[in-house]
């Protein structure tokens, strides 16, 4: 059954999408990165324009972590302190991100400048989980990282863990994460966030998920949940951003992708709180350097169309 894009100016398989939607959404759950990092690379796959799918899946990732967010909520994995502070930067990165977009677009370089982002960010991320999560596998009795809160022992409340900036002015607290850390940290997190949102459409997740774990220290239980709960408020808006200032977002196509996706993020959370936080890693680098490969397979084959024609009211 097709079904016609109206922004996209094309017709394609309504199925396509609802399938699309329940394996990304899934993914969202399972390592609690969104799962935009797969959704732009697919989409532009099934031969959607790359700034569609940026501006598109954005508005898609909202509705998406919100049910993987409130999956974490019930088993009281989220740092909600952390998770504020994060948006903040988001915000920021979002807004500046939006407007360098808008710019790229008007000088006919987005796509290239989408597929080259990809490419550089997910060959990098993917390696750098691989070699940090597989050599731990693989030797047999090494220590296995905590996955959840230090227990408070005969009434001591633990030590908090000193983060990068600790003893400085901007110290913050965040008792959730037993953690504390100079606030600018988590804040220029953010807004690295904010602007791969803006320009991948990516949710920020596969970038935080693992900056949270060895930049900020927070306990690996607490980082899906967090990095979730801030994506909410960072796609929602720059859905609206994008929306407004570059008109790249399909409501038809967003709406078929959150059906799926909705359906299938409890799904993905469930099987993450099985999984131990080292083999997790590994199975997401495996997959982002996969779609890395199928990126970077595209950019030296010929494509199957070799230009096309675009109208423009003036």
């Amino acid at each position: 059954m097709d079904i016609y894009l109206p922004v996209a100016e094309m017709s394609i398989n309504a199925f396509w999408l609802l399938g699309l939607g329940l394996v990304v959404g899934f993914l969202s759950g399972l390592f609690g990165v969104g799962g935009g990092f797969m959704l732009t690379p697919l989409l532009t796959f099934m031969g959607l324009p790359p700034t569609i799918a940026v501006g598109t899946q954005a508005s898609q990732l909202a509705g998406t972590s919100l049910s993987g967010a409130m999956a974490h909520w019930r088993r009281r994995n989220i740092d909600v302190r952390m998770g504020f502070i994060l948006t903040v930067g988001s915000f920021l990165g979002t807004g500046v991100g939006v407007q360098i977009f808008k710019w790229l677009k008007q000088i006919g370089q987005i796509n290239l400048v989408i597929v080259l982002c990809y490419v550089a960010l997910l060959s990098a991320v993917g390696l750098m989980m691989f070699f940090e999560s597989a050599p731990g596998l693989l030797r047999r009795g090494s220590r296995v990282r905590s996955g959840g809160r230090l227990p408070a022992r005969d009434g001591v409340v633990p030590t908090l863990t000193q983060g990068w900036g600790a003893d400085g002015a901007f110290a913050v607290d965040f008792h959730v994460s037993n953690l504390r850390v100079n606030v600018l940290l988590p804040i220029g997190l953010g807004i690295i966030g904010g602007l791969l949102v803006a320009l991948l459409g990516v949710g920020g997740g596969f970038v935080l998920v693992p900056a949270m774990i060895y930049l900020l220290k927070m306990p690996p239980a607490l980082v899906n949940g967090t990095s979730l709960f801030q994506i909410i408020f960072t796609t929602a808006f720059a859905s609206v951003l994008q929306a407004v200032s570059n008109h790249s977002v399909d409501v038809v196509m967003a709406v078929f992708l959150l059906i799926g996706s909705v359906v299938s993020v409890p799904m993905g959370t469930r099987l993450a709180s099985h999984l131990r936080p080292e083999v997790a890693r590994l199975l997401m680098s495996l997959l982002i350097l996969a779609v890395a490969g199928k990126l970077i397979f595209d950019l030296f084959t010929t494509p199957g169309q070799l230009f096309a024609v675009e109208t423009r009211l003036l």
